[in-house]
């Protein structure tokens, strides 16, 4: 699940145990502003010592949401760079496995060339250290000016960096549905793996986001939804998570929280779906309980 860090980064550990994750995500600061507190190394060894006595990992960083590596705008394409800097520094004074970046919009301009400018800037902050978090790049809903929503596009960027900050990529669900993916389906999850075995590697897959989605298929509307309450459904999540391809990989739900029931039963519902899926195939059995282990 991804936590709240309200009242400091080890209330967000502590959140993670109380839903029986054995995952979770956090922002490390406010995302939606550019100033970062430093935290108090009193704060980050007890994080670290709590990563040390809990069997919960991998700990993700997401970036923030400002971030636009894209940007044809200098100002803020050095503001955008500097950030994911930061942003891996803290990653590693917490011991976090994973950062998870959305690479930013074109703003109107060509797509390619937008890449360009974020592979420029990522390969910039692989310069700046020998990170020991991983760089994760996320799909986007296929928006106007997105540049990464489909697998292609991600690998254009991931092939332009250099070796040691990119470890792979953060597979969203609802964009990925969003963008055109019919994930709900056999043939669609037959031809989003395809693509990545294709463009990227099995292994490349890192992380996914399990989050239904509001829009329809292809709608390019970033807006996530309860496990089975959207437009993928729990018959299209049944298939998902019965498919082997995309067995053994972490899961963080993202799915929206008004109350604080919301966590609770979204966790639920994606627990009785891998139940199910598990007692409807025993020979899966084992790659299943695997994903159970993840949330």
């Amino acid at each position: 699940m991804h936590t709240s860090i309200a009242g400091g980064l080890p209330a967000s550990f502590e959140r993670a145990r109380a839903l029986g994750c054995s995952a979770f995500q956090i922002f490390s600061h406010n995302p939606r502003g550019w100033a970062l507190t430093r935290r108090a190394e009193g704060e980050i060894a007890a994080f670290r010592k709590m990563a040390g006595d809990f069997d919960i990992s991998p700990v993700v960083i997401h970036t923030s949401y400002l971030i636009n590596m894209a940007s044809g705008a200098p100002a803020l394409w050095r503001r955008s760079v500097d950030m994911v800097a930061e942003e891996m520094e803290i990653a590693d004074s917490i011991g976090a496995r994973y950062v998870v970046l959305h690479t930013g919009s074109a703003s109107g301009d060509e797509p390619a060339g937008a890449r360009k400018r974020a592979a420029a800037g990522l390969a910039e902050v692989a310069g700046r250290g020998k990170w020991r978090a991983g760089l994760l790049l996320e799909n986007t809903a296929g928006e106007r000016g997105d540049i990464a929503s489909k697998i292609g596009e991600m690998a254009d960027i991931v092939d332009r960096v250099p070796s040691g900050l990119i470890a792979g990529i953060c597979l969203d669900t609802c964009h990925a549905f969003a963008a055109g993916y019919d994930i709900a389906s056999r043939d669609g999850l037959a031809i989003l793996a395809g693509e990545i075995r294709k463009h990227l590697g099995k292994r490349s897959l890192r992380l996914i986001h399990l989050n239904d989605s509001k829009g329809v298929l292809s709608s390019g509307l970033d807006r996530h939804e309860h496990i089975g309450e959207g437009r993928i459904g729990i018959e299209g999540f049944k298939r998902f998570l019965g498919e082997p391809f995309f067995s053994g990989v972490p899961l963080i739900l993202e799915t929206p929280k008004k109350t604080e029931e919301d966590d609770p039963r979204n966790l639920r519902v994606v627990r009785g779906l891998l139940e199910e899926t598990a007692s409807s195939d025993d020979s899966t059995s084992g790659v299943v309980k695997s994903r159970h282990d993840a949330l």
